[in-house]
């Protein structure tokens, strides 16, 4: 199950295409591709952000007076929040910033394994060749690059025209960083502890199978959500397949092999599992500790 955290609703129903992508414990996980208007919204909200953070720096140097050391810093810490605010954001909240919270939008790994931190440096250092260098050269031309000449700012203008159409033309709205960080932008799943979302429950027997809080420990809230979707399908035609491989990972991964000569009925296992990590979950929430998922 790969690490993602979710925003808990979207603003409105989405319209992008839906995809299916397979967990590394063989689970398939349905997801929302975001929609390019929902795309350019949470990329508005975060620009504005960072837009605010640097007015309010350049208002912070003009206090303290304005000398050349403060105007340097200025430079670093602008140089800072450009490339960094994406980046650090993304790695913190799962995939995530301001303005994709807002949208109910997350980035994720296209091949449905974890979001690693090299795919999120890559298409958000990807942003400034994309975005902010060749903006800088339309609306600053001598800033950027002094003496230069006048055509410079036409072929900025054009670049910056193409690579913000682009998305347009490809289905799943991939930028150029997305391209080539191997990411998604999706549609945040929902969480389903914070809130009764009606989701599967355990039977009210008592359970078949039980946990030690060591083994509920490996997984968190993202997992469950995975699993919960995984059983409210259990009925389809290839469902006890897939049900047996997650099953088979889930107890390798947990490190509770079966007994010899027992058999086990799979879906009766998860359900228990999805019991008992649920109310661990929950208890943990309680105390203030939430785990958002396996590497959390």
């Amino acid at each position: 199950m790969s690490a993602a955290g979710g925003r808990t609703t979207a603003l409105h129903e989405p319209t992008g295409e839906r995809i299916e992508r397979t967990t590394p414990e063989g689970i398939p996980v349905r997801f929302q591709i975001a929609t390019g208007g929902d795309r350019v919204g949470a990329f508005l909200v975060d620009f504005v952000l960072m837009m605010l953070s640097l007015l309010a720096l350049g208002l912070l140097v003009q206090l303290a007076g304005g000398g050349a050391w403060l105007q340097a810093l200025l430079m670093l810490l602008a140089f800072v929040v450009q490339h960094g605010y994406f980046i650090w954001f993304e790695l913190r909240w799962q995939g995530a910033t301001p303005g994709k919270r807002r949208l109910g939008l997350r980035v994720i790994d296209g091949r449905g394994g974890a979001l690693g931190a090299d795919a999120v440096v890559v298409r958000n250092l990807t942003r400034t060749l994309e975005f902010f260098l060749p903006l800088g050269v339309v609306l600053a031309p001598e800033a950027i690059w002094p003496g230069s000449p006048p055509w410079v700012r036409g072929v900025a203008s054009l670049w910056v025209l193409i690579v913000a159409l682009l998305p347009l033309f490809n289905r799943h709205r991939l930028r150029v960083g997305d391209l080539l960080g191997g990411t998604l932008v999706v549609v945040a799943p929902k969480t389903v502890l914070l809130a009764d979302q009606g989701a599967v429950r355990a039977p009210k027997a008592a359970a078949t199978f039980t946990f030690t809080d060591a083994q509920l420990d490996v997984y968190g809230i993202y997992e469950l959500q995975v699993l919960e979707e995984l059983l409210r399908h259990s009925d389809g035609r290839d469902a006890h397949q897939k049900l047996g491989a997650v099953y088979r990972k889930i107890r390798a991964k947990i490190g509770n092999p079966p007994l010899k000569g027992v058999v086990v009925e799979p879906e009766r296992y998860l359900r228990d599992f999805y019991a008992a990590l649920r109310a661990r979950l929950e208890g943990r929430m309680l105390l203030g500790k939430r785990k958002a998922d396996k590497h959390g």
